[in-house]
């Protein structure tokens, strides 16, 4: 894992930050200040092959800023940096913070039942079992809901009752249920009394110069707006001298673990470092952090096909990245985030570059496969582990791991394969038929 804290050097000022520290462009207007890469000691060949290697990879828009100015920004095909794209899933964090916000307001104790904000009866569960489930434990995704209700029919907006079914209690799993969570926009809304739209705007938006809007249950914005949401992220609340979000520990509690199941997610926020990550859709955990090439102290707003929002405090940074899948494989975060982190973390001029361009450490064919699986990589084989959709191990071999691995026991199904190397540690999606 490398430490870009090393590698960077002159881009470190303190890992402690204040409004002092930071830039804070105007409310209102274009006018943004810039840093040129070259001044922070990175090459300007390396700018360009990270501006390459982006737009090769389906992506809209691109902005990278260091202490709240703007070091890369670049916009491709037609994109530029008035139009908005949607956040996805990322927009879960803004979400996050917005709880917060009204939780300061009084609108919201996050510790009560959710029933207080929508009723009695609002699950299908029993009232004691209603009773234990808290706006906390849908923040942290630690319902005990059934998360497979919503994939029954054909939308996943469904607040019915019989949509929220009893699966554990609250915090003995953790599970990416969008319908658990987007009610809590309902929440807002409820207790408010405005429209999520009007909130969002009035309370933050207005006050940090994002102009984004809601459509039903997705936020939309520029690149810019995304980057003024993740500067606020960056001063823990506060742009500039005007603090939005004075409650210390609704924030600390949202980017460090909410539960133990999945220790690498918050309130609504992905967070690196930590020693473990859990796959959404799926009871699987990965025993590493989520992006092993970043900083430890990254959090990260993450949406469907790569919407990203990257803060790292320690380096003042933050990065945005919107577009079209950007392709490999996607688990908790994708394949995008590795690549994108080892080639920020060699920007330095005295740093070689020769593990820039390293490949994905191994692929497997066929796919669907029927009875052997064909592993190839460049790199020593140290072990194979094949898991189930449940996130049970069905096949391991931890020495001595051979290249062909015999699947005809397994059942027709989905599974990951998680091959070790020299080169690393990677997973593929596989279909048995």
């Amino acid at each position: 894992m490398r430490n870009l804290l090393c590698l960077m050097g002159v881009l470190l000022l303190s890992t402690t930050l204040s409004g002092q520290d930071l830039y804070f462009p105007p409310i209102t207007g274009d006018t943004w200040e810039n840093i040129d890469p070259t001044s922070m000691g990175w090459c300007s060949e390396r700018v360009d092959d990270l501006i390459r290697f982006v737009g090769e990879k389906n992506t809209k828009s691109l902005l990278i800023l260091k202490d709240g100015k703007i070091v890369i920004e670049q916009y491709y095909d037609d994109h530029d940096q008035d139009a908005p794209w949607y956040w996805a899933s990322a927009g879960k964090s803004l979400v996050g913070m917005l709880v917060g916000l009204a939780q300061e307001d009084g609108f919201i104790d996050i510790n009560e039942p959710t029933r207080t904000y929508l009723g009695s009866g609002w699950t299908s569960t029993t009232t004691n079992q209603e009773a234990q489930i808290t706006i906390k434990s849908q923040l942290s995704m630690a319902s005990g809901l059934d998360d497979g209700v919503e994939a029954v029919g054909s939308t996943q907006n469904c607040f019915e009752p019989a949509c929220f079914q009893y699966l554990a209690p609250p915090y003995g799993r953790w599970a990416y249920h969008n319908s658990a969570y987007r009610i809590l926009q309902n929440v807002l809304e409820t207790t408010t009394g405005q429209n999520k739209f009007n909130y969002t705007r009035s309370r933050l938006g207005d006050r940090i110069g994002m102009k984004g809007f809601w459509l039903n249950y997705v936020y939309y914005s520029s690149a810019r707006d995304m980057a003024r949401f993740g500067l606020l992220a960056l001063n823990r609340g506060i742009w500039a001298t005007d603090t939005l979000l004075h409650d210390t520990t609704y924030f600390n509690a949202m980017i460090n673990p909410s539960q133990s199941e999945n220790p690498s997610y918050g309130y609504l926020w992905w967070l690196n470092g930590q020693s473990a990550f859990q796959l959404p859709g799926i009871q699987l955990k990965i025993n590493r952090m989520i992006i092993p090439e970043a900083p430890s102290d990254l959090f990260a707003a993450l949406g469907k096909n790569d919407q990203k929002i990257y803060v790292v405090p320690s380096e003042g940074l933050v990065v945005i990245r919107q577009g079209e899948s950007a392709g490999g494989i996607a688990l908790a975060t994708s394949s995008f985030d590795s690549e994108l982190w080892e080639r920020l973390g060699n920007m330095s001029c005295t740093v070689s570059s020769t593990s820039v361009d390293r490949e994905i450490p191994f692929s497997i064919s066929p796919n669907p496969v029927g009875h052997q699986i064909h592993i190839q990589t460049e790199a020593t084989i140290q072990g194979v582990r094949i898991y189930n959709m449940q996130g049970q191990l069905v096949y391991a071999a931890d020495s001595g791991a051979e290249s062909v691995i015999p699947v005809s026991g397994l059942l027709a199904g989905t599974y990951f394969v998680q091959v070790r190397t020299s080169a690393g540690v990677g997973i593929r999606k596989v279909v048995k038929v």
